[in-house]
């Protein structure tokens, strides 16, 4: 009995250490975090999100040993499988252009349901617009008409905030031919003839945008006034947005744009009010860092983070908004 007592001692002790039970800091005699695995869904390389979501997850990753953090940034198809993931639990934090979410937690345009997904935070705006090779022929959206139009990444999601843009210019999807390709492949159509024009965006400035322009001289096609202003009107998603002179090669006068959905990062409903309150405090805290390693973590700003697009935020982020006194 004696010496079985012994191995079932041994045993204990063995799982102990197994588990973790037996490490943490051998000076505080502190058992150090379990570690907890987050993902992160992007989107596919060559946009703004795929680099902005991985910095994020850096950050987090930097300043979340304390939680044992080990936080991985996912390339996806974008803001359409970051829902449906998030939605399944195969994600824990998402980058979505709130267009899309706004639509997704209504179930409506498409939806099959409602998905509850919660803001955690918004960040840049989303300025998209339509550029074609300078002497195309294709000088406004009108112009589009009949022609070959690049329009976003299949699976995306454009056609949530494409959709409403061209219907309040009084065109639709079936008045040209739409192409899908990433941001990268967008600068290849124009490039070769393929394309008339893309539709192309992102965080200022886009890398797809910064490409197009280097290669060729580029038009810029205005929106019409009172569209922009309809949009405005009608959905709180969208809001104007100016790109300034010289951004880009050739670009010698100030772009008057749209924030056509801010990028912004959600999660589901569902995800611990405690974790939530803790990833918000640290990127927050640490915006410096998100900002080293991309320009669009400006956006974590007092005025900007708690902007409402169109879908709730999260009990976590709210609590520690509520707690340095900037929600609204």
């Amino acid at each position: 009995m004696r010496r079985a007592g012994m191995l079932v001692t041994s045993m204990l002790c063995a799982l102990a250490v197994a588990c973790g039970g037996g490490g943490g800091d051998s000076e505080s005699g502190t058992a150090a975090p379990s570690r907890v695995f987050l993902s992160v869904g992007t989107a596919p390389p060559g946009g703004a999100f795929f680099v902005v979501g991985s910095a994020l997850a850096e950050v987090i990753n930097e300043f979340g040993d304390d939680f044992g953090w080990s936080t991985t940034a996912e390339a996806t198809s974008g803001s359409q499988e970051n829902i449906r993931r998030l939605d399944s639990g195969e994600l824990d934090l998402a980058m979505s252009n709130a267009a899309i979410t706004y639509f997704a937690v209504r179930g409506g345009e498409g939806w099959a349901k409602a998905y509850p997904m919660r803001t955690v935070m918004t960040l840049a705006p989303n300025v998209a617009l339509f550029i074609a090779p300078a002497g195309s022929g294709v000088e406004t959206i009108e112009d589009l008409r009949g022609n070959r139009v690049g329009v976003g990444p299949a699976g995306a999601g454009f056609e949530y905030f494409v959709g409403p843009l061209l219907g309040a210019h009084g065109i639709t999807y079936d008045d040209f031919t739409p192409l899908n390709a990433t941001q990268a492949g967008a600068v290849d159509l124009i490039a070769d003839g393929s394309a008339a024009a893309v539709f192309v965006g992102g965080a200022v400035p886009t890398a797809s945008i910064t490409q197009a322009s280097a290669s060729q001289d580029i038009h810029f096609i205005p929106f019409d006034d009172a569209a922009k202003q309809q949009l405005t009107d009608e959905y709180v998603f969208f809001r104007s947005a100016t790109i300034p002179a010289d951004t880009y090669r050739g670009q010698t006068e100030p772009y008057e744009g749209l924030d056509v959905g801010s990028m912004h990062l959600i999660t589901s409903a569902a995800v611990d009010e405690e974790l939530v309150y803790n990833i918000t405090k640290t990127l927050y805290e640490q915006r410096a860092s998100v900002v080293e390693k991309h320009a669009a973590g400006r956006a974590i700003n007092p005025n900007n983070v708690v902007r409402d697009t169109g879908t709730e935020f999260h009990p976590g982020a709210i609590r520690f908004y509520q707690e340095i006194g900037i929600w609204p």
